[in-house]
């Protein structure tokens, strides 16, 4: 049963193959057998799953429900869940449980899924390789010495060790593709409004969006349906009508307009550029054109986003201040130490160098220098996306300029660690939807392709993956001993 997919699954439960809560304890047993390999989970909700799961098989019994309900998943760590631990990766909130759900949880809850647990990720979401987590950094089950991604690691080493079939995600600066590239699933991160942020907790509030993690394009199609629409609790959130994304993906690709940005191949491993340009190749036989294009502001994006990405960190992480909630040190003399040992102790080494560098883009003498002028050049990065797209109808290119690397190999060098996602910042700086798909292997570790799209183009983009999926296998292949 684990190696099916959702519609797979869906399908089953109504023909009364297996039941939810059959399911349920098959995924249970495989995080207990797993996860001490992979460190995938941070709280697993074993009682809690099986009681949705009894309610999941009385509704599919009455005939009720809809393609998600009785479907076990995971959540990323970071959206709030009533009753449940929620730590965002961190020791500040290693013991908060939260008092309500995220808007994600609840949809997909009503939906009828059944979630299993809450999955590492790095700390507050802030780190490409998932090495960053308070409790440890998680495995790639396609080499174990080897990052899944990050900061959605944990979702995404689950679902490519097909320890759930789907694992939710959010995707700041690329926290979504990059670890979906790396692992050898499909990452979606919808345009920014798409999905409420309301209870997912903030890093940067103007980047992040919340987004899916799953084995292929149509079951993506289905969690997005579920998850997307308008939250008046989430002043982002857009009120744009939510399409059938599942009904729009079998549409043929032909006359489809590709373009293909300059600046997503430099720099490029040559396995991985030979990866994409053979995925270009089956693209042009289903009837697409291809045309190269350039994006004369994209090389700024990284430097941009490392601006405005630790200014809004900075702002969103003061409320951690051991006062509230979350972690507090013991026996503080004053005020002031309680803030200063709170903090010290709380946040790990990447996230106080975000807040301090946020801190210091943001004061005094600084803000025109650096954070105003990074806004600026954001400005014009989206409008370089925008101009691209009045002759072209999507962008491929390759998501990450690697293969997964070995764990420890650049935790000591934050700007190396951050140019492993050169080729998807661009993409959350102009607030565009982005899906990564397997594509490729280079020395047995899965390679992905990234397509970008104008504002809601999410049916398009599903449609175009799904149509390279029905032409290759790719996305099919498990890593040897999870199977």
């Amino acid at each position: 049963m684990h190696n099916l997919t959702i519609k797979q699954l869906s399908d089953g439960l109504r023909q009364k193959k297996f039941s939810s809560v059959e399911l349920t304890q098959s995924a249970l047993a495989r995080v207990e057998k797993f996860n001490p390999r992979l460190n995938a989970f941070i709280t697993v909700t074993a009682e809690r799953a099986l009681e949705h799961a009894r309610r999941a098989d009385a509704r599919l019994a009455r005939g009720e429900g809809g393609p998600l309900t009785g479907v076990p998943i995971a959540h990323k760590d970071i959206f709030c869940a009533a009753e449940v631990r929620t730590t965002c990766g961190s020791r500040m909130l290693d013991r908060f449980v939260s008092p309500y759900d995220a808007t994600v949880v609840a949809k997909l809850q009503a939906a009828g899924v059944v979630s299993v647990g809450k999955t590492n990720m790095d700390e507050f979401a802030m780190g490409s390789s998932n090495e960053t987590s308070y409790y440890g950094p998680v495995r790639n089950p396609w080499d174990e010495t080897r990052v899944p991604g990050g900061s959605s690691g944990g979702s995404a080493a689950a679902v490519a060790g097909r320890v759930v079939p789907a694992a939710t995600g959010t995707d700041t600066g690329g926290s979504i593709r990059q670890p979906a590239a790396l692992s050898g699933i499909v990452g979606l991160k919808p345009t920014y409004g798409r999905v409420s942020r309301y209870g997912m907790i903030a890093f940067a509030s103007s980047l992040d969006q919340a987004g899916v993690l799953t084995q292929t394009a149509e079951d993506a199609a289905l969690l997005l349906g579920a998850m997307a629409g308008l939250d008046p609790r989430d002043s982002t959130s857009v009120d744009e009508p939510v399409p059938d994304y599942a009904a729009e993906l079998n549409k043929p690709l032909q006359g489809l307009k590709i373009g293909l940005l300059k600046e997503f191949f430099d720099g490029l491993e040559p396995g991985n550029a030979q990866a994409v340009q053979a995925a270009l190749e089956v693209f042009r036989k289903l009837g697409a054109s291809t045309q190269e294009l350039s994006l004369p502001s994209l090389p700024l994006s990284v430097s941009t986003y490392y601006v405005v990405a630790p200014a809004e960190c900075s702002s969103n992480l003061s409320r951690f201040d051991g006062v509230r909630f979350g972690h507090r040190c013991e026996e503080p003399r004053d005020l002031l130490d309680l803030y200063k040992r709170s903090r010290g102790e709380g946040f790990g080494a990447e996230v106080k160098r975000r807040i301090m560098t946020g801190t210091y883009v943001l004061s005094a003498g600084y803000y025109d220098a650096y954070y105003l002028k990074a806004q600026k050049v954001r400005q014009l990065i989206a409008d370089d996306f925008r101009r691209a797209f009045e002759s072209v109808d999507v962008l491929i290119g390759p998501t990450t300029p690697t293969p997964a690397f070995e764990l420890g190999a650049k935790v000591d060098d934050p700007i190396t660690m951050y140019l492993n996602d050169i080729y998807t910042i661009g993409a959350n700086m102009a607030g565009l939807p982005a899906l990564s798909t397997p594509c490729g292997f280079v020395d047995g570790l899965p390679v992905g392709l990234q397509i970008v799209g104008p504002v809601f183009s999410e049916a398009r983009l599903l449609n175009v993956a799904h149509a390279y999926q029905q032409e290759t296998e790719w996305h099919t292949k498990i890593p040897h001993g999870y199977e």
